[in-house]
């Protein structure tokens, strides 16, 4: 939260907003044995919002490694097996008001390139206690779960999401 006597800055315009970027991102959908989902809550987000992992793609990385990347970062763990990914990539919009404060206000959202992962491990694999640790709990969701425990405005993203990679979870 800024100090009261902080200078504050003009709130940006939705012109502003529209011209700026979508942040280049992936997104994971770690499965368990069970069909369930991993879900975390940020540390930084203490209310009732879960997610799943995800994160930035680095310069010169291919987005399926930033996902490998992201899940170690992240989770503590890379025992997964690739399942399949995302057909398009897919972007949410930031509520104005938060554009300012995420990313330092270079991004209006993120565009974010999807994959699917089977979890071959066990839950003590799962370390969220990780060197830049992001989470403070998790827990595995029901697949049609998911979207309703996401914040309201990534809820279509993930909608789409669960649509799309259901086929993949039930083999």
């Amino acid at each position: 939260m800024k100090h009261p006597s902080a200078p504050q800055s003009a709130p940006l315009t939705a012109e502003q907003i529209a011209q700026l970027p979508y942040r280049p991102g992936v997104g994971i959908m770690l499965v368990n044995q069970k069909g369930q989902v991993f879900v975390a809550q940020r540390i930084d987000n203490p209310g009732p919002a879960w997610q799943m992992p995800q994160g930035g793609i680095d310069k010169r990385e291919e987005p399926l490694q930033a996902a490998w990347r992201e899940m170690r970062e992240e989770i503590g763990t890379d025992r997964a097996r690739f399942i399949g990914e995302s057909k398009d990539w897919l972007q949410y919009d930031l509520p104005a008001e938060l554009v300012p404060q995420i990313w330092k206000g270079r991004f209006r959202g993120q565009r974010q390139k999807w994959y699917a992962f089977r979890f071959l491990g066990t839950d003590r694999d799962i370390n969220i206690a990780t060197e830049e640790p992001e989470f403070s709990s998790w827990r595995w969701a029901d697949l049609a779960e998911v979207p309703s425990l996401i914040v309201p405005f990534k809820r279509k993203l993930y909608d789409d999401l669960v649509a799309e990679f259901a086929p993949l979870i039930k083999r």
